[in-house]
C-alpha cells in the first residue's frame, strides 16, 4: 500500500529495534517468524485508518508495531498448540527451536507490545488492544473446544473466527480513530470495518487450505485437514453430504484417522458440494459489510486504499 509506505518502513524499523534483548534467542526466533510473515496487513490497517482520520503525528508507528507483536505472539503460540511444522513454506519456530522457546518468546512479544502501549500514554488505546488480546486468547481456547466437532453449528464457528482473528483486525482499525481524537461514531465504524474484514479474511484462508491456489501463496495445501480443524468448507460439505461422506468426515476429522489419499478425496467432496465457492461467497458478504463500515468517511485516497484491502483479502483466492 503506497499510501503508507514510508510509515510502514518506520514500523519495520521499530519492530527490529524492539525485538532486541539481552537473550540472543529472542531476536533470532522472533525475527524468523516476523520475516516469514505476510504483508503486515494488521499494521497496514492501523496506518491507513489513522490516515483516513486525518492524523498527522507519529503515534501510529509504535502502535502498529505493537499490533504486529500481538499478532506474531499469537502465531507462535498457535503453532505450538497446533503442533504445526510449516508456516508459509518455512519450518515453524517450534520445529527449529522447540516448544518452550516458542512459547516464551511469544510471551516476550506480548509484553513488548504492552510496553509500547503504555509508552503511548493513552488509556483508551491500552483498553482497546488489551481487550483484543484477551479475546484472541479466548478464541484459541474456544477453538480447542470445537476441535474435531464436524457437527459444530456455523454460528459457533463464526464466533471462534470473530474472536481468534477478527478481534485484532477490529482493534487495529479502531485505534486509528482513537489516536486521531475522532468520536465514537468513527471509532465504531472502523471497528466494524476491521471486524468484518477479519472474518472475510479468515473465511478465505480456510477455503484456500483446500485449494491448489494455496501453493502459489507459499502455503501448504491441507494443513487444516491434517490438523483436524473444523472450518466452514468442512461444515458445509458435512451438512450437504450423504451418509458415506459424513462417515468420511467423522473418520478423518472427528477421529483423526487419515490415509494417504484422504486429502484428495476431501477436496473432491468439497468441490462436489460447492463448499469452497459458497465459503468465498460468505467472505464476499462480510467484505461488503466491511465496505459499509467506511461509509461514514469522505471519499479519498485513504478510503480507496482500505477498499482495495478488502478486495485483496477476498480475491487472493484467484
Amino acid at each position: 500500500m503506497q499510501l503508507v509506505g514510508d510509515d510502514l518502513n518506520k514500523v519495520n524499523h521499530t519492530i527490529l529495534d524492539r525485538m532486541e534483548s539481552r537473550a540472543p534467542l529472542i531476536p533470532q526466533l522472533a525475527g524468523h517468524i516476523i520475516a516469514s510473515g505476510g504483508k503486515r496487513l494488521r499494521p497496514l490497517l492501523t496506518l491507513a485508518c489513522t490516515r483516513l482520520c486525518g492524523y498527522l503525528g507519529e503515534r501510529q508507528i509504535g502502535l502498529a508495531a505493537a499490533v504486529e507483536f500481538i499478532h506474531t505472539a499469537s502465531l507462535l503460540h498457535d503453532d505450538v498448540v497446533d503442533e504445526s511444522d510449516m508456516r508459509r513454506g518455512d519450518a515453524t519456530a517450534n520445529v527449529l527451536w522447540g516448544n518452550q522457546p516458542s512459547v516464551l518468546v511469544g510471551d516476550f512479544l506480548f509484553s513488548r507490545a504492552f510496553q509500547i502501549m503504555v509508552a503511548d500514554g493513552s488509556l483508551e488505546v491500552l483498553r482497546v488492544l488489551a481487550n483484543a488480546s484477551a479475546v484472541i486468547a479466548e478464541g484459541e481456547v474456544m477453538q480447542l473446544e470445537t476441535l474435531n466437532n464436524v457437527e459444530l453449528p456455523e454460528e459457533k464457528y463464526l464466533e471462534v473466527v470473530s474472536a481468534k482473528t477478527a478481534a485484532l483486525f477490529a482493534a487495529a482499525c479502531r485505534i486509528g480513530a482513537v489516536i486521531a481524537s475522532r468520536g465514537s461514531v468513527e471509532e465504531d465504524a472502523l471497528e466494524s470495518f476491521g471486524r468484518n474484514l477479519g472474518i472475510a479474511f479468515q473465511l478465505v484462508d480456510d477455503t484456500l487450505d483446500y485449494s491448489e491456489h494455496q501453493a502459489t501463496l507459499g502455503k501448504t495445501v491441507g494443513d487444516d485437514f491434517r490438523e483436524c480443524k473444523v472450518t466452514l468448507p468442512v461444515l458445509l460439505a458435512y451438512r450437504r453430504g450423504d451418509d458415506d461422506e459424513r462417515n468420511f468426515w467423522r473418520r478423518c476429522i472427528a477421529d483423526g484417522e487419515q490415509g494417504d489419499d484422504d486429502l484428495n478425496k476431501a477436496m473432491e467432496i468439497l468441490q462436489r458440494h460447492d463448499a469452497l465457492q459458497d465459503s468465498i461467497e460468505r467472505a464476499r458478504h462480510y467484505g461488503a459489510m466491511a465496505r459499509d463500515g467506511l461509509g461514514t468517511f469522505p471519499d479519498g485516497e485513504a478510503k480507496r486504499a482500505l477498499t482495495d484491502v478488502v478486495d485483496f483479502c477476498i480475491e487472493r483466492v484467484y
